[in-house]
């Protein structure tokens, strides 16, 4: 098997963004066909990958002298079904994008950094060394970017500094993490960290990098506290690249996180306590925003945020359960394509409302919905989904990581601690059942405040109906099929960084497991009526009720923190350190001058004594070049001279060789 077959999904987004933009100048429409044949063939190229990963080809692939340490990539069944998955929301997203995008602006380079995004994440999870995967990282943050600020809007604009901010700085950090853990370990090879980390003496000496490094993955991820851009960036992207941004994006993130974890720090209870400590405030953070909002867009990218912090209880517990994690690594795995999955429907449902009506406001777009069945069948199937009702998809994923949340409580040296992850998990659940059911309640249930109005046509294209309505036909399929399907996905990913097989068959629908799902959505009937719809909203003079958001701004992080620390405390603490550099430079020549450099006296033409305005010009020069010569200007002057002249040597043997 030749294993360049591994740069295909890559390189095709790559290859084709240029001309489809190129094309695009000339005729939108032959652009929008072209768009969508490049989703659809990134698809198929990842479908190939995967039918050969089933059939127990592992590809690997080693280019050297990229980038100066070289590309090395990888397929197993875990990279091929995320691939796959992500080709499949972007041939989805690309199908209703020709619709959403049809007033748009700039529609070309919207898809032209599409596509370069698409590759670079594809590379991401292709990745086999960290370096691989730093690479197409950055490619991917800062094409993505563009997809951010599409808008260009003031709102959108802010959006994107903030993220692109987060993406470069958790970058620079991330980078500083790899070359430290290569120094400890002499290898960024996901198959050797394991080998290498084991061997170490003292393991305390990969906290440090594994931190960095963490703190560069969990920026794309959305962990807290490093999540303030994606309420921001959410709701000002397109619909499309909301979902993108939500279901792909910051799984790549949970890439990164997951190597980190199983390669480095498999097994580690101190560093599965820091994962689930994040984990559990993401997790109920993100719930609690997403309860208080009241744009249909920001609330379901709080709602990402919260079950990114699930997926991270699913790794946090990986390393505390040891070799009998299984059930945790199930969990994160099945978690992660499910949220992927339900993510993709609710935000192209989002955009099938803000294409008709271009608002987000609960309190405008309520009872849109009503006599609309396709779109409330769709966005029920992403509600039942995300909430964890049994036969839909979420409930088999929220369902093993409650149970390997049990399982270890029953193995902890102090089990109080954990039996609260247990319920704040259950309650994170009920939170989420509480702004789903705000969500769908005001689109589809209540009554309008005044009559919409209708387009003539109808609300919604074929092409965007078929992008929504086959991944929503597939979140039940999942759920009420688990051990097939489900199950086989799980085992099929478990080859990924050395997962086993669970000790005993998994009772989907046990007593047990029914009845934490049925805790979850008691918690959130009550959340509903107790709080949203009594305390989130108010009358107005005519006595109809509306939604408000009660969330104090003053707790906004990034206005608090992030942006008087960026603006205002770093400039001032770059200055003061200017500042007094500058003037310990002035006082340190001022003490040269009058020690070391002190002025000599001119020595006479002859024994007679000359005024200083009986120097001949000669005794001048010699005396200011004598100066010169003498000062600290003229020694970094030469030293300057003489850095440049080694640096051109330098490249002129590196040319030569």
């Amino acid at each position: 098997m030749n294993d360049y077959i591994l740069l295909v999904p890559i390189l095709l987004p790559f290859f084709s963004a240029f001309p489809i933009y190129i094309v695009g100048r000339r005729s939108k429409r032959t652009r929008d066909i072209l768009a969508e044949t490049a989703g659809c063939a990134e698809f198929a190229a990842c479908a190939i990958l995967l039918a050969l990963a089933l059939g127990g080809n592992e590809l690997t692939l080693a280019i050297p002298n990229v980038c100066g340490r070289g590309i090395y990539l990888k397929l197993d069944c875990f990279r091929a079904i995320y691939a796959l998955i992500a080709a499949l929301m972007w041939m989805m997203t690309t199908l209703f994008s020709r619709e959403y995008l049809a007033h748009y602006r700039n529609r070309n380079r919207y898809y032209l950094f599409t596509l370069l995004t698409c590759g670079a994440t594809v590379g991401v999870l292709l990745s086999n060394d960290l370096f691989t995967t730093f690479i197409f990282f950055e490619i991917m943050s800062f094409t993505s970017y563009v997809m951010v600020v599409q808008d260009e809007k003031p709102g959108a604009m802010r959006a994107g500094e903030t993220y692109i901010a987060v993406a470069v700085i958790g970058g620079m950090v991330m980078l500083m993490g790899l070359l430290l853990l290569e120094n400890r370990l002499g290898t960024l090879y996901f198959d050797e960290l394991h080998t290498e980390a084991t061997t170490m003496a003292d393991v305390s000496e990969l906290y440090l990098p594994g931190a960095l490094i963490l703190f560069g993955f969990g920026a794309k991820a959305g962990m807290f506290p490093l999540h303030i851009w994606l309420p921001k960036a959410h709701p000002v992207a397109p619909a499309p690249a909301s979902a993108l941004l939500s279901g792909i994006l910051t799984k790549t993130g949970v890439f990164g996180i997951i190597v980190l974890t199983s390669g480095v720090f498999l097994h580690d209870a101190l560093w599965g306590n820091i994962i689930l400590a994040l984990g559990v405030v993401t997790m109920v953070l993100g719930a609690v925003l997403a309860v208080f909002s009241v744009d249909l867009k920001r609330t379901l990218a709080c709602s990402s945020m919260s079950q990114i912090g699930f997926i991270l209880i699913g790794i946090g517990v990986q390393a505390l359960l040891g070799h009998h994690n299984t059930l945790a690594l199930w969990g994160t795995g099945l978690h992660m394509v499910n949220h992927s999955m339900l993510k993709l429907v609710l935000f192209m449902c989002a955009g099938v409302v803000y294409m008709n009506l271009h608002k987000l406001d609960l309190n405008d777009i309520r009872g849109w919905g009503r006599n609309k069945p396709f779109l409330n069948f769709c966005f029920l199937m992403g509600t039942l989904g995300i909430t964890g009702v049994p036969l839909w998809n979420g409930y088999v994923s929220k369902t093993l990581l409650h149970e390997s949340i049990v399982e270890y409580i029953a193995l902890a040296p102090s089990p109080g601690i954990y039996r609260a992850v247990e319920w704040l998990f259950l309650i994170s659940g009920g939170l989420t059942a509480a702004y789903m059911a705000k969500l769908y309640i005001a689109i589809f249930v209540e009554k309008p405040v005044k009559p919409f109005e209708e387009p003539k046509k109808w609300y919604i294209g074929t092409k965007s109906a078929l992008a929504i309505g086959i991944p929503a036909l597939c979140l039940p399929v999942m759920g009420m099929f688990p051990s097939p399907l489900m199950e086989g996905i799980a085992r099929h990913m478990q080859g990924f960084m050395d997962w086993e097989s669970p000790d005993a068959a998994v009772k989907w629908f046990s007593l047990t497991n029914l009845r934490g799902a049925a805790v979850s959505l008691t918690i959130g009937a009550a959340v509903y009526f107790l709080v949203v719809r009594t305390l989130l909203m108010r009358r107005d003079e005519k006595g109809v009720k509306y939604y408000v958001n009660r969330w104090p701004t003053r707790l906004d992080l990034e206005e608090i923190l992030y942006r008087p620390l960026i603006q205002r405390l770093l400039p001032f603490l770059g200055a003061l350190v200017c500042r007094v550099l500058d003037n310990l430079t002035d006082w340190t020549v001022a003490l040269l001058n009058n020690t070391v450099l002190r002025r000599k006296p001119i020595p006479p033409s002859s024994d007679a004594d000359f005024e200083p305005g009986d120097f001949t010009p000669q005794i001048k020069r010699s005396y200011t070049l004598q100066r010169i010569s003498g000062s600290i200007s003229y020694s970094l002057l030469l030293f300057g001279a003489g850095f440049c002249a080694a640096m051109v040597y330098l490249i002129i043997i590196l040319i030569s060789k």
